[in-house]
């Protein structure tokens, strides 16, 4: 999953500035998010900054922004690009300075004095990002340079900024009635403040579920790594002698995966299928209602019969038909597979006495047993070959060969957590600087869940001038286990690669401006660059030099990699109908057309039974907890299916290298010139066919997933 930062603005009055606490005050220590940064690279100044600067760093930084605008509006001399489109721009420098590194910090370190801040300051931005959307003087102007014969001389990336600045006041509701800009105000302010309550209602239930084991024989069919990881996670808990499970993945996947205890098994899986659904203080059911409702006002107010045709006109989908037309020729494919994957782990059920009927909760259990029977592939196996650094250097090794580019780690720069946090610095072949790039992969209580890529400072070069990126990957893998350093799943593997492939399109952006530079892309498509990275991770070639046993150093034998790649469809049943499930329930909640009541379970379950969802699996995200598009406006609200619509593109792209050779020079100069340097300067299709010659063709996809 990759975040991108689309912050929404803020207006307020000023105050006096000074430092950000008493004591620093006392000192006349200033903001450090007033000063210019003279940290290696302009990285932020982790070390300085407290909790306590951000909201008087949000506030100057409204007020700054104000007086930008106020400038732009003011000026007396007729609206050009320049002084127009250029300088909104490059207004907000210190806003989007704290906001770079405050919203990145809510989803990794998050705490009461953080969500309080959050609270106070969202509905001053939503209010903000209004009154710049809403100014009808700055939009005039902004208009003037849009008709004027100017416009039609701009070429390039300039032409792109006139056309993206114009369309986002149209988006932003600067051609609304006076009535209509003041309901529109109303209901960002109201979905700013739903959205976060979502988030933050989600990351307290998921910390709160334990599952706390003092029976040994409780802990029967567990990796002896999976039973060492939960002592040490009870220990730390002041539980000694016990085990403890919860529901981040390295904990919750292992434990469905190869528990025999199957009553456990339904515990861990209702405790994480049921979050913020038990109608107590964490519950999302209400939350969900409301956003839903004011969504479908929202598009009303600009004239279209949902939320999804809004916001889909801009992406490369263009409408909800077209979404619908790929989901659901997916979907005919898919869950025939399913289907039979129920039939052969009912089979091992029955084979072994078990005279009950497979359950969700055993999904994982059983399918394991039916690779192993099938392909003698325990994952067990293959953990000890991929230990974490080795993956990571791996990736690293990777884009070296593809793109020429180095990665230093950097002992000597500020990191945000200073017990999980590496930076590297990356360079070209000839030792130019890149930008640098921090990881964070371990799961903490502080942490959301899942995984992503952010930027702290995006690319950009509006005066000649480069502004460096400064990345961030942020994970939730396996810790190392005693004298057992961190080693990966398959999964895990995969999604290493993933992120790191949304980084090296921020990495590699090559833009003039911010905000079209790095993953500033339609949301169908910003899945293309990271997605298309894991094509190499099983690749033996690729193996080769990064999967060595922890112990012996020995590369992962050919074996092991010709079951990996027998195994290649396995489970893909499964896999294609809960991520396709819950494409379509995202899809099914941004095409309602109206204003109105929905009790969330009835409507979940309903459209799922609706288009035939079997009872063994459940949507990859249920809607309570469905983080993707219910926390943040809009997010990937009708934009989960971006996916698979990107896999169409990878599936794609990747032949592209097998047609040639893996390691292609020219075609990765091809990916990097024609995707990755180009952000979002030109339409997304346009870049595609740049890269491949032509638009993408979906065999390679449906082959890939056994759905040919």
């Amino acid at each position: 999953m990759k975040i991108t930062k689309v912050f929404t603005l803020l207006a307020m009055t000023g105050l006096v500035f000074t430092g950000c606490n008493n004591a620093d005050k006392k000192a006349n220590v200033e903001n450090p998010f007033f000063v210019k940064w003279d940290t290696p690279f302009q990285v932020p100044p982790f070390d300085k900054i407290t909790s306590d600067c951000y909201m008087e760093a949000f506030e100057k930084g409204i007020q700054e922004q104000n007086e930008n605008i106020a400038a732009i509006v003011n000026n007396n001399e007729a609206a050009t690009f320049e002084n127009t489109i250029v300088a909104l721009e490059l207004s907000g420098e210190l806003l989007n300075k704290v906001q770079g590194v405050f919203f990145n910090m809510i989803e990794t370190d998050r705490d009461s004095v953080m969500n309080t801040i959050a609270e106070q300051i969202l509905p001053k931005l939503s209010n903000h990002g209004d009154n710049i959307m809403l100014n009808e003087a700055l939009f005039a102007r902004v208009k003037a340079v849009y008709e004027s014969d100017e416009a039609a001389k701009l070429q390039g990336e300039d032409a792109r900024l006139l056309k993206e600045t114009f369309k986002s006041f149209e988006f932003g509701g600067a051609n609304l009635s006076p009535e209509s800009k003041e309901k529109l105000r109303a209901i960002n302010t109201k979905l700013s403040e739903l959205t976060f309550k979502f988030g933050k209602n989600l990351s307290q239930e998921t910390n709160a579920f334990q599952l706390i084991i003092d029976n040994q024989a409780d802990l029967d069919g567990l990796p002896e790594g999976v039973i060492a990881g939960a002592a040490q996670e009870a220990k730390a808990k002041g539980l000694d002698g016990k085990w403890l499970f919860t529901l981040a993945e390295p904990s919750r996947v292992p434990f469905l995966t190869y528990s025999t205890k199957r009553e456990l098994r339904e515990k861990v899986f209702k405790g994480y299928a049921n979050r913020c659904n038990h109608d107590n203080e964490f519950d999302n059911k209400e939350v969900i209602n409301e956003i839903v409702k004011a969504r479908v006002e929202k598009a009303h107010l600009f004239g279209f019969k949902n939320y999804s045709e809004y916001l889909l006109q801009d992406r490369m989908a263009k409408n909800p038909e077209n979404v619908f037309g790929l989901l659901n020729k997916l979907w005919a494919s898919a869950i025939p597979n399913a289907k039979k994957e129920v039939v052969e782990m009912q089979k091992i059920v029955d084979a072994e006495g078990g005279k009950f009927k497979i359950e969700a909760w055993d999904w994982w259990f059983y399918s394991e047993k039916v690779k192993q029977a099938k392909y003698s592939l325990d994952e067990e196996m293959l953990r000890p070959y991929f230990v974490l650094d080795n993956v990571r250097d791996g990736a690293f090794e990777l884009a070296h060969r593809l793109y020429g580019i180095h990665f230093n780690e950097i002992n000597d720069i500020p990191v945000y957590n200073k017990d999980e946090v590496r930076a590297w610095e990356v360079t070209e072949e000839d030792g130019k600087h890149i930008g640098v790039l921090y990881m964070d992969f371990h799961p903490r209580e502080s942490k959301s869940v899942g995984a992503w890529m952010t930027a702290f400072t995006e690319q950009s070069n509006p005066k000649g001038e480069n502004i460096p990126p400064v990345i961030s990957v942020v994970c939730n893998f396996s810790k190392p286990s005693g004298d057992k350093p961190a080693l990966l799943s398959v999964d895990e593997v995969q999604t290493l690669f993933h992120e790191f492939g949304h980084a090296l399109h921020g990495l590699l952006s090559n833009c003039k401006y911010r905000s079209l530079s790095g993953t500033s892309v339609a949301t169908d498509f910003v899945e293309l660059p990271s997605q298309v990275m894991e094509n190499w991770a099983l690749e033996p070639e690729v193996l080769n030099f990064y999967a060595k046993h922890y112990q012996t150093g020995e590369v992962i034998p050919q074996e092991l990699v010709t079951k990996i790649q027998n195994s290649g469809l396995f489970n893909q049943g499964f896999m294609t109908v809960e991520y396709l499930a819950a494409s379509l329930l995202d899809m099914y909640y941004s095409t309602i057309n109206e204003v109105k009541d929905i009790d969330v379970l009835k409507f979940e379950n309903d459209e799922m039974s609706k288009i035939g969802l079997i009872g063994e699996i459940i949507p990859r995200y249920r809607s309570t907890y469905f983080k993707h598009i219910f926390d943040g406006d809009p997010g990937y609200s009708s934009g989960y299916y971006s996916y698979i619509w990107a896999a169409v593109l990878d599936a794609d792209a990747f032949q592209a290298f097998k047609e040639t050779s893996l390691f292609d020079k020219e075609t990765a100069t091809s990916f990097r010139e024609n995707v990755l340097s180009k952000g979002g300067t030109e339409e997304a299709m346009e870049l595609y066919k740049k890269f491949r010659g032509r638009e993408p063709q979906i065999e390679p996809l449906l082959k890939r997933r056994g759905l040919n």
